[in-house]
């Protein structure tokens, strides 16, 4: 695909957003409806594409990670569609009125939300994010332009292709949900150009993916590089719960971003709690890589290194560091964390609270698994993706994370004296 195919793609984006920006939330949560009745009627047709990629995958020795997130089976379907229908529920996150006063002379000043335009998505292997992308993007009021993996470009265009057909049926703009077909660099490349229509680019994979993208482009990019994501066992923590915790937290979900990958386990309780994690963790086959404290209660484990503070493995191994206290534990986390997701297990309230305070990440969670951080269990419905950027959205983004904001001021011949 040429670099002025996709500006056509680009340029027919930007009339589709300015016809969104003025759609009522009636009409935006029909077409999320139609979309996710217009995927139902081609589900078989999607998973036995889905099927043939998937093998096509495995042949050319992809790893088992990857695979796995190419995957669409019944079950993962259900949830896209579920996906669609809870962000149809969610508030209409446009024409809130932010902030707003009348000043002394009775100009009426409003601070009221608003569509960000157009939106780029550029993403591996996930065809889920196509559903994802597309439902978050039009309950936001916009257009959105997505480019899957050419790993799986026949799912991504079936699964596009009925959403368009949804959201036309609705009444929206033709092109406010596009595809490029092309698979290759030069369509990525082509797209990252394109300043003058798109406002603004997620990139969704690798952390090469996203350093490519950001590295590439003059138009705003919402991202993450890493997920290194740390639990804290403080003095007190339940040893039942605090087990539980770092097991699921490591283990339910192993090759996904909110995965756990350095335990942090405070030296008053080290002695009881590190033979129960070994034993939890051998159960499901994590290595599991210890400090030098750790190693002396733990003598049979891996010997970490430095660089493994700095790893998120996305693999079953973790990293375990014997700290001393809240401070030290939260010095570790800011020091080596990427920002993403980090949690706690205390019953101490005032420890909560300092460690919520201090811990700079995007999801701070207490007495909780790291895995709940994300759209999903926030409530948000349909994200896009989680950003450990602190401008413009941070955490999961969702459809009012995929919004800025207007200034209206409604006055009667006010004039400037």
């Amino acid at each position: 695909m040429s670099t002025s195919a996709v500006e056509v793609i680009a340029r027919q984006s930007r009339v589709a957003a300015g016809q969104l920006s003025s759609t009522s939330e009636t009409l935006r949560n029909l077409a999320l409806s139609n979309m996710a009745e217009a995927l139902e009627s081609v589900r078989r047709q999607v998973l036995e594409v889905n099927a043939r990629e998937v093998a096509k995958a495995r042949q050319n020795g992809q790893t088992p990670a990857m695979v796995r997130r190419l995957t669409i089976d019944d079950k993962v379907f259900q949830y896209m569609l579920d996906r669609l229908r809870k962000v149809a529920r969610r508030p209409d996150p446009l024409n809130r009125v932010l902030q707003g006063h009348t000043n002394p002379a009775g100009l009426r000043v409003y601070k009221k939300s608003a569509p960000l335009g157009v939106i780029g998505i550029i993403y591996e292997s996930r065809p889920n994010v196509t559903t994802d992308a597309a439902g978050v993007c039009i309950k936001s009021g916009n257009a959105v332009i997505l480019r899957g993996g050419s790993e799986a470009l026949q799912s991504n265009a079936l699964l596009t292709d009925a959403m368009i057909k949804g959201a036309v049926d609705a009444g929206l703009p033709q092109h406010a949900i596009q595809i490029i077909r092309m698979p290759g660099h030069e369509a990525v490349d082509a797209l990252l150009k394109m300043d003058g229509y798109v406002d603004v680019l997620i990139p969704r994979g690798g952390k090469g993916l996203i350093k490519r993208i950001a590295g590439g482009t003059r138009i705003p990019v919402i991202k993450h590089y890493d997920g290194i994501c740390h639990l804290y066992l403080a003095e007190d923590a339940d040893p039942t719960q605090a087990v539980d915790l770092a097991v699921n937290s490591k283990c339910q979900s192993i090759q996904v971003c909110n995965a756990l990958e350095t335990l942090l386990v405070d030296k008053h309780c080290a002695k009881p709690l590190l033979p129960l994690l070994h034993k939890a963790f051998s159960a499901n086959a994590v290595e599991l890589r210890g400090c030098e404290a750790t190693l002396k209660i733990l003598p049979g484990i891996t010997r970490a290194t430095e660089d493994d503070w700095h790893s998120e493995y996305l693999a079953p191994i973790l990293a375990v560091k014997i700290v001393d206290g809240l401070d030290q534990a939260i010095a570790h986390i800011n020091h080596y964390g990427s920002g993403h997701t980090d949690a706690i297990v205390t019953q101490n309230l005032k420890m909560a609270q300092q460690f919520e305070q201090r811990v700079d990440s995007a999801s701070v969670l207490i007495n909780a698994s790291t895995r709940l951080s994300g759209g999903g269990d926030y409530g948000l419905g349909s994200v896009v993706g989680i950003s450990t950027d602190k401008l413009h959205a941070r955490g999961p983004v969702g459809p009012d994370e995929l919004t800025t904001y207007k200034w209206v001021a409604y006055g009667n011949g006010h004039l400037r004296h």
